[in-house]
């Protein structure tokens, strides 16, 4: 259906505390993510004076980031795991690292083949792979943690190599059949070829490659145990984890209020344009915005924005996935624009070609795959694509028997489709305010609603992916309401209502 310009999308009715997501409390944590902002609880938009924090106080800060990030990625995407990268080996840190690791382990065979043998070092590695066997197991194995420390007691073994008796095979075995027990089944031949390798230097590297091998495993083991229970505490985890953030650092909310504010702003300038051009309107009177309209409004702009600067910072989480909705919205719009070129250019010659718009989709999504690279020349896509789509728009006419399309003709459509690209272009700009609506269409409805907004006009080729990427948009908002729902209504209560007392942010999220 066709979307009227003037159509308001606006979604005074989905509520602040609108949650899709559910969540995590733990203490397991390890990457992290960049925050230069922060704020006192209390008072998130506030203006008073910086606070000096210390260098101990900004590593605690550091540290509840790092908790958060790793969390919240945990609990949403299904697909994180801890992945066993080795460095280049043509890179300056592969290369040193494999000069260090060669004269390591020749060292370590010279001072075998020394005559009586040199252990030291052997004994070294025997005491970290215990350490590292004692590591993998569970509470309660009791028996082969005390075969492990008897096995590999250092001291018994130093007091072996003083007089020569040390059977290093003899340890070497014991060792890889414990890893066998050990390690998951996707191991088995990695066992398998330690069996068969008869060099004790060798051995003893590559036993330590698969015991790195088996760290990354268990982390991954540990990841998946730890995701179900992190997505049923994640809101309330998430929400502790950044007041720690705020009572630590200073300005941790600036990049937040600053956003809303932006927002405030733009919707303040709306409704002032609405009452200009409304007869009778009574201009002294003080507009009311709602404070949901304002942060959804917030959350559009996400859509659409330069991720060369920093992102809110209750946002940062969520970063990479925003971007990548960005990225794959504005694809979809070239592809959208030029079926709408093609359609309108072409008209009823192929308007009742079955499936003709898929296979102009499927003509444009391969050349413009990497758009949002900077080396990607997005003018040059287009061009191929006009002079493909007119070679198929003519190969479809003549199969029909119809002439097909004269010089002039490809020359208009080929154009429309190169001018795409241009600024205020009439067609993308249509296109984007339709998808705009489409997906402030998604932040209207209720959590607990599982049907999709009605497409607009011109979206139909890519309803399907339209669709896909809203309930990802829709998912990511309502979790983010949800958590940070508090600062969020300290920032609009600041904001909008500056006569209002400021009180210690909710411990509940509002709703509108």
């Amino acid at each position: 259906m066709p979307l009227n310009d003037d159509q308001n999308s606006d979604s005074d009715s989905s509520r602040l505390s609108e949650s899709t997501a559910s969540s995590s409390d733990s203490e397991y944590s390890r990457q992290s993510f960049n925050s230069d902002s922060s704020s006192k609880p209390s008072s998130p938009a506030s203006a008073s004076p910086p606070k000096t924090i210390t260098f101990d106080e900004l590593m605690a800060a550091a540290r509840n980031l790092t908790d958060l990030t790793l969390a919240h990625e945990i609990a949403v995407n299904a697909n994180f795991c801890i992945k066993d990268e080795d460095l280049p080996r043509n890179s300056l840190a592969g290369t040193v690292k494999q000069i260090v690791h060669k004269a390591f382990w020749d060292h370590l065979e010279s001072e075998l083949n020394e005559d009586p043998p040199e252990y030291e070092h052997a004994i070294k590695l025997f005491e970290e792979i215990k350490e590292i066997l004692l590591s993998f197991l569970t509470p309660g194995a009791n028996r082969i943690q005390n075969q492990i420390c008897e096995v590999l007691d250092t001291d018994l073994i130093r007091q072996q190599a003083e007089h020569n008796a040390v059977d290093i095979h003899g340890l070497a075995n014991y060792i890889i059949n414990t890893m066998g027990k050990l390690c998951a089944p996707i191991r088995d031949n990695d066992i398998k070829q330690l069996k068969a390798t008869d060099n004790i230097v060798e051995l003893l590297r590559q036993i330590f490659r698969v015991l790195d091998l088996m760290k990354v495993d268990m982390a991954n083991y540990t990841i998946q145990n730890l995701r179900p229970y992190l997505q049923r505490h994640l809101v309330d985890y998430e929400r502790t984890k950044f007041q720690e953030i705020l009572e630590e650092t200073p300005s941790a909310l600036d990049l937040t209020t600053e956003w809303i504010k932006e927002s405030i702003e733009d919707e303040l300038s709306s409704v002032s344009d609405e009452s200009s051009s409304s007869p009778g309107a009574d201009s002294s009177s003080k507009p009311i915005i709602s404070p949901t309209l304002v942060l959804n409004n917030g959350y559009l702009k996400l859509l659409q924005w330069d991720y060369h600067k920093t992102i809110p910072e209750t946002l940062i989480t969520d970063e990479v996935r925003l971007q990548e909705l960005r990225e794959k919205l504005n694809q979809l719009k070239i592809i959208a624009c030029v079926c709408l070129i093609t359609n309108n250019t072409v008209g009823a010659a192929i308007i009742d070609v079955p499936d003709f718009a898929d296979q102009l989709k499927r003509i444009s999504v391969p050349l413009l795959e990497g758009m949002n690279k900077k080396t990607f020349d997005l003018k040059e896509a287009l061009n191929a694509i006009g002079v493909q789509i007119c070679s198929k728009v003519n190969r479809s006419l003549t199969e029909r028997g119809l002439p097909t399309l004269n010089e002039e003709m490809q020359s208009n459509l080929m154009g429309q489709i190169a001018h795409i690209v241009e600024e205020n272009n009439p067609v993308s700009s249509l296109i984007d305010k339709r998808i705009q609506f489409f997906m402030r269409s998604f932040l209207a409805l209720p959590s607990f609603q599982k049907c999709m907004p009605t497409m607009p006009g011109g979206l139909s080729v890519i309803q399907t992916e339209m669709e896909f990427l809203g309930s990802q948009y829709a998912s990511i908002v309502n979790f983010n309401k949800q958590v940070y729902g508090p600062f969020y209504a300290n920032i609009l209560r600041k904001l909008l209502f500056p006569e209002a007392p400021m009180g210690k942010a909710e411990t509940e999220t509002p709703t509108n």
